[in-house]
């Protein structure tokens, strides 16, 4: 684990802080479609990610689910930190996106190191920043966005997330992602394939460009 944490963060974090998250943290494996945080958990670990990516996503009771936002290699999850600030129940839920590993640091750490170490500060005011560009870009395609365009936007973060064209998806799971249904999916996929945005395939979608 120690060789692990000092490769990905050695250019974030200073060596003091490093030893530091070695002596107190583990490392969880986790598996694509695997539920990490539920809504309406208390969160007793900082989560950092090692490898993988993780979506975060919002619910209504009655009007479904909507992705918010992705979490990648070296991010956390800006809802877990104010949560673990706050003392207060999750309000988002957390789902591997692809296979990967997490470092788990105790939630006690998190004033302690704010204050001792200027690496994290950055660290969490960063982690901060770029999920609330993210959450506004999430807001932006609600708001102002066709479903075609928000379709778009979707296959071009998971193109990002992958780092590949090719998004195996089903036509059900984006539409899930999405809050609407899977015909109204297909039919917006069929109509991106004839502008020669995508190729549709049997068991994946490859983006061709951007819009």
């Amino acid at each position: 684990m120690e060789h692990i944490i000092k490769t990905k963060y050695r250019y974030i974090f200073e060596e003091e802080l490093l030893e530091e998250i070695i002596k107190v943290s583990t490392i969880k494996d986790f598996k694509e479609g695997e539920r990490l945080m539920e809504i309406g958990e208390y969160i007793k670990k900082i989560p950092l990610l090692l490898a993988g990516a993780i979506k975060i996503i919002r619910e209504d009771q009655k009007e479904g689910e909507i992705v918010l936002y992705y979490i990648e290699q070296g991010d956390t999850c800006a809802m877990t930190l104010t949560c673990c600030l706050g003392e207060t129940k999750s309000q988002v839920r957390s789902i591997a996106e692809r296979d990967g590993s997490v470092i788990l640091v105790p939630v006690s750490k998190m004033d302690e190191w704010l204050v001792k170490y200027k690496s994290w500060r950055n660290f969490v005011l960063n982690s901060y920043n770029n999920r609330m560009n993210e959450l506004l870009s999430a807001v932006d395609s609600l708001a102002f966005m066709n479903m075609e365009e928000r379709l778009c936007k979707l296959l071009q973060d998971k193109a990002k997330v992958y780092n590949s064209r090719f998004i195996n998806n089903t036509h059900q799971e984006l539409a899930e992602e999405l809050n609407t249904s899977r015909v109204v999916i297909s039919r917006i996929l069929k109509t991106l394939e004839n502008k020669g945005i995508i190729q549709l395939n049997r068991k994946y979608i490859e983006l061709l460009k951007s819009q």
